[in-house]
């Protein structure tokens, strides 16, 4: 076997170019989002112009465009080494261990709404989430549907990445693993090591598309559901979420060694 994992240590290299420059990204893209919750907090605290609906769309839009860059640079990012989404190094541990897949789990912004719906505020006690509270029976039934669709979409993406797993281990592998220990000729099967890996990359690379299109389609779908009000509100707590968490797991990481305590799993929860 260890004339195996030499070939495929050198074939797939522990750090890369691609993954540098994403994480320089990342550290910007969150600041960014930082800077937009920042706007979204401050339109609940605006008394002396209220905002149009114009107003609020607009901000909208500047958070949606903001997603999908991420993922198109992710997405180009990957296709030069899809390994480093799986374990990104720029990623606190407790980010990481509530990864689905490179990315967060689409299921997770059901749960978000319906704990907004209840609670009526966003943490910190700021002027949004209100809008959640006053969702009508037809938004409820229509996000209800929604999550129903997303939550077949998400098992089929895990049959997919189930399907990947398993195939590690197919004839075609293991015949590899064979010959590896037969032929003398590190050459050769270097090439056919090469071969045989790029195309598990390949169908790596093909799971990550596919859950990012589920998470951009919950993100869509339940927009599309919202007024632009509800939306800021929506937004206003994903973000949140996703800035709290990275500065929580940055924290235990530099103290603790990223420990989860079960008092900060219970923090997480809205």
């Amino acid at each position: 076997m260890s004339s195996l994992l030499l070939p495929l240590h050198a074939a797939v290299p522990m750090k890369s170019q691609a993954g540098e420059r994403f994480s320089e990204f990342y550290d910007k893209w969150i600041c960014q989002l930082d800077v937009y919750l920042q706007q979204l907090l401050n339109v609940s605290k605006e008394t002396a112009v209220i905002p149009t609906e114009a107003d609020k769309q607009a901000l909208v839009s500047k958070l949606t465009t903001h997603y999908k860059e991420y993922y198109t640079v992710k997405w180009a990012a990957a296709h030069e080494d899809v390994l480093a989404f799986y374990c990104p190094v720029w990623l606190s541990k407790l980010e990481n261990a509530y990864s689905w897949l490179t990315g967060w789990k689409p299921s997770m912004i059901f749960g978000m709404v319906e704990s907004m719906r209840r609670t009526r505020v966003l943490p910190g006690g700021t002027g949004l989430g209100s809008g959640l509270a006053e969702l009508t029976e037809e938004q409820v039934r229509k996000i209800g549907q929604l999550r129903v669709k997303i939550k077949l979409e998400e098992e089929r993406v895990e049959r997919e990445m189930e399907r990947q797993q398993v195939a590690m281990a197919d004839r075609k592998i293991v015949e590899l693993v064979r010959m590896a220990r037969r032929i003398r000729n590190e050459q050769v099967v270097d090439g056919l090591v090469a071969v045989a890996v790029k195309g598990m990359l390949a169908g790596l690379e093909r799971v990550m598309k596919a859950a990012d299109c589920v998470r951009l389609k919950t993100l869509k779908g339940v927009l599309d559901v919202l007024n632009p009000s509800q939306s800021l509100d929506f937004l206003a707590g994903t973000c949140m979420l996703q800035i709290q968490l990275r500065k929580w797991g940055q924290r235990r990481d530099s103290q603790k060694g990223g420990l989860v305590t079960p008092e900060l799993h219970n923090n997480l929860i809205f």
